[in-house]
């Protein structure tokens, strides 16, 4: 606000004190009597009393601490200072308020041209001492937020068959004091905004406390190293950068719902403690100022490319909004500015989860897809089982979070009941019988799993030998069952019922590649046709000698380079060779 330096002013200063001497209590009392009179008067033209002295004494009075003020003191040095003069503008609001009903020309004209005045140098003076209380603050420690912290889990597919190291989160900074200003400075605040709004000047007050608060607040996100990042920007960026972005982005939310946004809203509770439909006004409006640079990010990465290794990212991003939501539902009767910003987070949330279902649904188009018709060498383990094998497994690690996507998914494609929050099915809950109760991502879950064997049996049809078919699907099979059992997240979604079906399965296949490996073999040792007229023929005795000896080298020669990771398999085919070979 900018102070009152005119003609009017100087000659509001410069007029004589012409009213005796008045305690304190006397000028309140007899203007408080003036005022009552005023009110009473019916005619506004006629017959209007003499303005007393007490009402020039307060004037005066007024502008003696306003020149105090300016001189050589500042507002909050001494309170009882402080409480005099707050108390004399509420009276002198009161008298602008009653003189404004009497026309231009009365005999109060004049008195209240001078209150008037007297009030903005007044206003004037609060107005600066506010914005030096606001800007004095020290906007405390840098944090040391610079080099992101890593996620659940990084992109996916970055690696080889490593399974994929997992680094811990590092613990955020969330005992950062913010904004750190002394208690004694957010009194004197609490002070000037409540005489200011009282004395009308609402506007000129939150206009200051809004500018210099999110100047501030842009400082702090500058001392944290985040920069904004065009939509246009965001299309052109290769994922690896994109990463990196991401990355920045998920700390300095999370430092903002942990830190920033909490402190910013106690501020403005303790500034504007008599007038809360004020301050949720100021803080939803400083907060939707920064939200919409975060939640811009947010929906410029949901309209990129769609690809698997983008899923634990996105899931990030869906979680950081899900964590934020609830910094704006701090009270029932919430802003029309804060019921907007809520909504513009739910709407963007929403995105980052469809485009998380999308991911995963790909992953069910990319196991069709795999139609290669050349066989895996020696019955190994096929690439598509270690892939789809390790993404699932780190997808459930995001397991509660992506029940809650494909739920809200459900809900929306209408393919489900549509149910309240604290209805959701929780991902991975299992009955008594170690069954999986049934959410939408379970059922998911088991589709992909389901079209996964599905192939895995198409591509075992590829082996000539059925012998190495089997080797092929116990290989597989094995692999996926050790992944499950060997993860709790994803052992929690299949449940135990399903491991069980899939031991019995890998038996069964045991048993065929047995069978197709050994019959034909031992069937040489059969008596059948041994005999010759009762007794033992050695001819034929000993060309059955040597068709097994010819079988067993040719299947040992073939099967010695098959991949068999199947430990008990292993021991069982090499105790049958060491007791054919000491026979």
């Amino acid at each position: 606000m900018d102070d009152n330096t005119g003609p009017e002013s100087e000659a509001v200063l410069e007029e004589p004190s012409s009213a005796p001497e008045l305690s304190l209590l006397q000028v309140l009392e007899d203007v408080g009597r003036f005022l009552k009179s005023l009110s009473s008067t019916h005619d506004t033209s006629n017959n209007l009393p003499d303005v007393p002295n007490s009402v020039k004494s307060l004037l005066e009075m007024i502008q003696k601490m306003i020149a105090k003020y300016d001189f050589n003191a500042k507002f909050g040095q001494n309170q009882e200072d402080d409480s005099s003069f707050i108390e004399y503008l509420n009276c002198i609001s009161k008298l602008i308020n009653v003189l404004g009903e009497f026309p231009s020309n009365s005999t109060t004209a004049s008195c209240f041209n001078r209150a008037i005045t007297i009030q903005r140098l007044a206003m004037s003076m609060l107005d600066g001492e506010f914005r030096l209380i606001l800007e004095s603050c020290n906007q405390g420690n840098d944090a040391d937020l610079k080099s992101p912290k890593p996620s659940k889990q990084s992109s996916f597919g970055s690696h080889p068959e490593s399974d994929y190291c997992v680094v811990p989160e590092s613990k955020s900074r969330e005992d950062e004091e913010f904004p750190s200003y002394a208690p004694e400075a957010i009194s004197k605040m609490n002070r000037i905004a409540t005489a200011m709004i009282s004395s009308g000047y609402e506007s000129e007050c939150c206009m200051v406390y809004s500018l210099v608060r999110r100047n501030a607040f842009s400082s702090e996100l500058d001392k944290l190293g985040y920069e904004n990042i065009s939509t246009e920007n965001v299309q052109k960026m290769q994922w690896q950068s994109l990463e990196g972005a991401i990355a920045m982005w998920l700390s300095v939310i999370k430092h903002c719902s942990s830190v920033l946004f909490s402190g910013e809203r106690k501020l403005c509770s303790s500034v504007f403690s008599e007038y809360p439909s004020i301050s949720q006004r100021l803080f939803s409006h400083i907060a939707l100022t920064f939200a919409v640079r975060f939640l811009n990010f947010a929906d410029a990465i949901a309209l990129t490319k769609r690809s698997a290794e983008k899923l634990f990212k996105i899931l990030d991003m869906y979680e950081a909004l899900r964590d934020l939501i609830p910094v704006f539902d701090y009270d029932t009767s919430s802003s029309e500015c804060s019921e907007e910003l809520k909504s513009q987070i739910w709407a963007v949330k929403g995105r980052l989860g469809e485009f998380a279902v999308s991911i995963i649904c790909d992953l069910e188009n990319s196991i069709k897809r795999d139609n290669v018709r050349t066989p895996v060498p020696s019955g190994a383990v096929h690439p598509l089982t270690r892939y789809t094998m390790n993404y699932l497994k780190y997808a459930c690690e995001y397991k509660e979070t992506l029940g809650q996507v494909f739920q809200q998914h459900q809900k929306k494609e209408g393919s489900g009941e549509s149910k309240g929050p604290e209805s959701d099915i929780k991902s991975g809950a299992n009955d008594d019988y170690g069954t999986p109760k049934s959410s939408p991502f379970s059922a998911q879950l088991n589709s992909v799993m389901d079209l996964l064997d599905e192939n895995l049996d198409m591509k075992s049809k590829l082996y000539r030998d059925p012998a190495l078919s089997y080797i092929f699907l116990m290989n597989n099979g094995r692999y996926i069952l050790q992944k499950i059992k060997g993860s709790d997240e994803i052992h929690d979604m299949m449940g135990d019922t399903w491991c069980r079906k899939r031991s019995s399965d890998l038996r069964q296949y045991h048993k065929a590649y047995t069978r197709e490996t050994w019959t034909k073999l031992l069937q040489c040792l059969n008596q059948d046709g041994l005999q010759v007229n009762g007794k033992v023929s050695k001819a034929v005795l000993k060309e059955r000698f040597k068709t097994f000896t010819t079988m067993f080298d040719e299947i040992h020669r073939t099967q010695s380079t098959w991949v068999v990771s199947d430990e008990q398999l292993q021991s069982e085919a090499l105790s049958f060779g060491f007791r054919y070979r000491q026979w």
